[in-house]
């Protein structure tokens, strides 16, 4: 018997079955040891020697591997084909070293694809474990080890409130503030554009101005509303003729497949998926055999998926869609190092899978890669250029029109961000024209900063720089999250004070550790270990010589000296020019007194050198003197303002009330004091049980509740604008989605037909743990990628048969009553004398 290891138990019971008798496959459930959080786990003055420790949720598991390896007479290790992968592997095997229970005959298999072509494949060329990348995967963990058991300790006695730091996790929070900072630096440029609206043979089309009084005019030209008015009314007097027309052929090539980090930026853009989200559902579709893997930095596709697109394209388009050549891909991402193909549907005849976000993840994937295999798109751009007979003004009109789609008839790659298009349908103009002028208009408009990085647009960022690896960027952007440097608002990363603080203390101590051209070098460092270019231990010596004076030296700084040298480096976000002259450190409250940054127990704040007898102080990322507190407010009627431990709240008498984040402080008065102070909020009786339903703000946010069942509100402002109407209809909506699996309907979600051999009725049910296909007795849980409405009668079979022949769960079956013991017999009572 041959024991095969793969990561995830969905796919060790599809390999098993693919594999047949003689194999047994178990999963691993992914990394099975780790390094302790504790000092010690990488020694420096020892070769960097590490010190595993099995995770303790994993013994079961790997008493059940060592268990089988010990009959084995072979272990194939089959875990993902990746780094991590080859770690995961590596580990399992030193853990059965240990044990003594390691077969002689140890070879490693990797497939790109669950399929059984791939599988059986893949288990006719079996290797070596790659040692190469074994070695950059431990030169990777203990980076990430030292890197964050150092600094971590020190901000939090350094810098009160800091949570953690971490080689990329610093990096990708530094480039979120950094553009934050351009954002607050950034001038609003107040410019004006004039635009004709024309009209020529019943179509109408926009011109802009672009010359006036033989001066080209540009965006930025036209910088107020009299220069506007002036250009307008010269445009206004006008009869504009067509001067030129100038036609431009234009192709449009489709992009490649997908990588990992091209699927994460895309997903967040045209489905709305965090990058975690992403991974989790692209994950699922490979374990059920939907998708080739997907961690991946290539964009090329094996030839003979190559083949089966192009089969597919040609089955479904005229053969004008169909390119004559072949396209092949090469990739251009710096630092990419995995050898494994691009992201990709394993059957190109199944256009659609699965349903929910599974279905629009694979449907985004099979577009993607069939549109890399299509004919170019091929459009005109026309550019019309008109002038005034009496020549003083110019006006130009573009225009695009696609004469044929190509793959943009199937798919276009999305933006981060809204480009100006010249796709404006025109038309037809000949020179000399005179087209009618409808309307003249002068629009005011002021420069934009640059946006705030969303999921996408950061991750993009992020392989530009070549920092970190697009496998671990959803797990960092997660982290950044969990810490709370960051909060997402209309999908946009925005950094919170303690973020701010944190990417201050490492640019201000320790800038080599957090600079985007070091943090890339090292990438390029790890990726020459990966490829056997250098030693891993080497590495790590030349970090380390460099990194731990560093830190030693800050350590032995003071509190006080860190927070002053943080104050003048933060100065110019904390104490921004006024514009008067006057000076931004000076105390609104006192009037003598200097603003500096301090630090407390529960965080930094900005507070007056007079204290105690100035209370003055405010937090972090507020200015001047409005806005600012000095120590409690009062807001009338006997309620205060404060701030605490846990951010704002109002007072009166012995109650208080939290501030919701979605209540800024500014528009915070009197009438939302006593509102919030108010809660809960009763609404009234329930129509049925006449019980009372009532409004509030919990740890979790706002809420409904009614005889102790909860409905969840979408802000502090539906709390006391919600009727009973709406009211009613919430809690009915989340006793519904709460009853999915107990309480919930038992109509069956599809009626298939009889089993050919037992002539029991199939059906499609949803059950508490998702949908699953019945036969009365016996229950098969569908695959979480297959959508329960489309099974066909010939699947719901396989799936019944393959769950009967399995028989009960373990556990699961009758078991015998155990044996009643006989009651001990009671010792005679002795009678009395």
């Amino acid at each position: 018997m041959k024991l095969v290891v793969v990561e995830s138990p969905a796919k060790a019971k599809t390999i098993e079955k693919y594999l047949g008798p003689g194999h047994r496959v178990l999963a691993s459930y992914g990394h099975v040891r780790d390094l302790p959080p504790k000092d010690g786990s990488v020694d420096p003055d020892h070769d960097f020697a590490m010190e595993w420790e099995t995770y303790p949720d994993k013994a079961k598991q790997l008493k059940a591997i060592t268990d089988e390896a010990k009959k084995a007479s072979a272990l194939i290790l089959a875990t993902d084909p990746d780094r991590e992968g080859e770690a995961i592997s590596w580990h399992v095997q030193e853990v059965l070293r240990k044990r003594k229970a390691l077969p002689a005959d140890v070879k490693r298999v990797t497939f790109n694809a669950i399929t059984k072509s791939a599988v059986t494949e893949a288990m006719g060329r079996p290797r070596q474990l790659d040692t190469d990348l074994i070695d950059a995967y431990r030169a990777r963990r203990a980076l990430d080890y030292l890197v964050g058991f150092t600094l971590s300790p020190i901000l939090w006695r350094k810098l009160p409130g800091a949570k953690s730091a971490g080689r990329v996790q610093s990096v990708a929070l530094r480039l979120i503030v950094d553009r934050e900072r351009e954002i607050e630096l950034f001038k609003p440029q107040e410019y004006w554009s004039i635009a004709a609206q024309l009209e020529q043979d019943g179509q109408s089309f926009t011109a802009r101005l672009v010359g006036l009084d033989g001066k080209k005019i540009d965006r930025l030209t036209i910088g107020d509303e009299g220069s506007a008015n002036a250009a307008k009314a010269v445009v206004e007097a006008g009869r504009f003729t067509v001067q030129s027309v100038e036609t431009k052929p234009l192709s449009k090539n489709p992009p490649p497949p997908f990588t990992t980090s091209t699927l994460q930026q895309e997903a967040a853009r045209k489905l709305g998926f965090a990058a975690s989200h992403t991974m989790r559902v692209a994950q699922q579709l490979y374990e059920d055999g939907l998708i080739t893997y997907m961690r991946t930095d290539g964009v090329q596709m094996a030839d003979e998926a190559i083949s089966a697109a192009r089969k597919a394209v040609a089955t479904r388009y005229d053969a004008g869609y169909l390119p004559d050549k072949p396209r092949h891909y090469a990739t251009k991402a710096k630092n990419a190092q995995e050898a494994h193909e691009a992201i990709r549907p394993t059957d190109f005849s199944r256009a659609k899978a699965g349903s929910g976000d599974h279905g629009r993840l694979y449907e985004l994937v099979y577009n993607r890669a069939l549109a890399s295999q299509m004919a170019s798109a091929r459009l005109e751009r026309t550019t019309v250029e008109l002038v005034d007979g009496a020549g003083r003004a110019s006006l130009r009109a573009t225009g695009q029109v696609v004469l044929f789609p190509g793959f943009m008839a199937l798919y276009d790659e999305g933006r981060d961000d809204p480009q100006d298009e010249e796709g404006a349908r025109m038309p037809h103009l000949r020179q000399g024209d005179a087209p009618a002028k409808r309307a003249v208009d002068a629009v005011q408009s002021f420069t934009q900063p640059p946006p705030r990085f969303s999921e996408a647009s950061l991750v993009k960022r992020l392989e530009e720089l070549g920092i970190g690896r697009p496998s671990t960027y959803a797990a960092t952007l997660q982290t950044l999250k969990d810490r709370e440097y960051v909060r997402l608002e209309k999908n946009r990363f925005i950094p919170e004070e303690s973020g701010r603080l944190v990417t201050a203390f490492l640019e201000r101590f320790f800038e080599k550790y957090v600079s985007y051209d070091y943090t890339a070098e090292l990438e390029e460092e790890l990726d020459d270990v990966s490829g056997g270019r250098l030693d891993w231990v080497k590495l790590l010596e030349g970090f380390w010589k460099d990194f731990k004076p560093k830190a030693g030296e800050v350590t032995e700084q003071k509190p006080s000296e860190v927070t002053a040298a943080l104050d003048d480096f933060l100065a110019p976000w904390l104490f921004p020019d006024k514009g008067d002259g006057s000076d931004p450190r000076l105390c609104p409250n006192c009037g003598n007194g200097r603003l500096a940054l301090r630090g407390g127990k529960f965080g930094a704040f900005v507070a007056c050198s007079n204290y105690p007898d100035c209370k003055f102080t405010r937090k972090l990322g507020e200015t001047g003197g409005e806005g600012a507190s000095d120590g409690p407010q009062e807001l009338g009627d006997g309620i205060v303002l404060k701030s605490g431990r846990f951010g704002p709240y109002v007072e009166q008498g012995d109650k208080r009330a939290s501030i919701p984040k979605d209540v800024p402080l500014a528009d915070l008065d009197l009438e939302w004091a006593k509102k919030l102070l108010s809660l809960p909020r009763e609404i009234g009786a329930h129509p049925e049980t006449g019980e009372p339903i009532s409004a509030s703000i919990g740890r979790y946010g706002p809420y409904l509740v009614h005889q102790g069942k909860y409905a969840r509100l979408g802000s502090t402002a539906e709390v006391f604008e919600t009727g009973m109407n709406a009211a009613v209809a919430k809690l009915a909506d989340a006793a519904n989605g709460a009853g999915k699996g107990r309480g919930a309907s038992r109509e069956p979600l599809a009626v298939l037909g009889a089993h050919p051999e037992s002539a029991k009725e199939l059906k499609v049910m949803e059950g508490r743990y998702g949908p699953y296909v019945t036969d009365g007795t016996t229950h098969a849980t569908l695959p979480k990628s297959a959508d329960p409405k489309a099974v066909t009668l010939d699947e719901a079979v396989a799936l019944i048969d393959a769950k009967a022949a399995k028989g009960p769960a373990k556990g699961k079956g009758k078991k015998k009553a155990p044996a009643k013991k006989a009651a001990p017999k009671k010792a005679a009572a002795k009678k009395k004398a």
